[in-house]
């Protein structure tokens, strides 16, 4: 497994990260996927207060307790549930950050959060109220450094401007190279570390039939998923060939991936390991999606 510095940080990530979300209600297999995850290196997990009403929070930290100093250990905070239980709305606001905290801290089952992140974010919100909220968490103790979870061009901007954060997390893939135009670059240059998501496109880069994907239709998926077997080597698979196109670019610290199975997580782990595309590759796969462009939250 290979390691990057997440940003400005001290927070060293594997290349390959755990997205929480994908543990199924199967104890027995989630600790043997999470042993595997931890014996090839990876020591990156992530959730939110969100999933599961916070269930997958209380997973992570069963499994993960006695390993707690190996691991570095990420969740989000804003979306609040109602009391009826009947969907959530979003709260930035500072009140709201610094208790909520305190369930994910107990869930968890530790007593500082690695990295805690803002799950959204809109140009409309209070930012400075909502990044005084992770200060102090800061100060407390409770959380070592915190980023935000967001596509959006002039959410990100402002947070970049205003902010002590470390991280964004944004989709990006082969399949939706948006990031390009804008936030990648921006993020590199200010040194804040990239954590992308949706690397592989709901698998439609992988092993799922073809399917629309965002202004993509099912064709041009198919065409898409056809180049990228087509530039996959014998020795590796669609989904490492995906995950490398995203973690060529120099501003992805690490593609966290929901990892269902143990053959998924074999086949994901080493992705990282591989070497880098070559020219004529990057090119062909680049030729596939022309670069994309927000047409909104600019």
């Amino acid at each position: 497994m290979q390691y990057s510095k997440l940003g400005k940080s001290d927070l060293i990530l594997s290349k390959i990260g755990f997205g929480c979300m994908s543990l199924s209600d199967n104890l027995h297999e989630n600790e043997r996927i999470i042993g595997k995850a931890l014996e090839a290196g990876i020591n990156y997990f992530d959730t939110a207060d969100l999933y599961e009403h916070g269930q997958n929070e209380s997973k992570i930290g069963a499994l993960l307790k006695s390993k707690r100093d190996q691991v570095i250990l990420a969740t989000k905070v804003g979306n609040q549930h109602r009391a009826d239980g009947n969907g959530w709305d979003w709260n930035p606001g500072k009140a709201y950050i610094l208790s909520s905290v305190e369930g994910s801290l107990k869930r968890l089952q530790t007593d500082y959060i690695d990295l805690y992140q803002l799950h959204g974010g809109t140009i409309e919100d209070p930012v400075d109220e909502t990044i005084e909220a992770f200060e102090i968490l800061k100060q407390q103790g409770k959380i070592r450094h915190y980023g935000i979870s967001s596509i959006r061009p002039n959410v990100i901007r402002e947070y970049i401007k205003r902010s002590g954060m470390v991280s964004v997390m944004m989709q990006y893939s082969l399949l939706d190279r948006r990031p390009e135009e804008e936030c990648l670059k921006l993020l590199h240059e200010n040194n804040i570390g990239v954590l992308g998501r949706g690397s592989i496109a709901q698998g439609l880069l992988a092993d799922k039939p073809a399917a629309p994907y965002l202004n993509w239709s099912a064709a041009e998926v198919a065409h898409a998923a056809e180049i990228v077997r087509s530039v996959t080597s014998r020795n590796s698979s669609p989904a490492q060939t995906a995950i490398r196109f995203v973690l060529q670019h120099p501003a992805l610290n690490s593609a966290v991936m929901g990892i269902r199975t143990l053959a998924q997580l074999d086949d994901i782990a080493v992705a990282a390991d591989f070497p880098q595309l070559s020219e004529q590759e990057m090119d062909l796969l680049q030729r596939v999606s022309p670069l994309q462009n927000y047409t909104v939250h600019r």
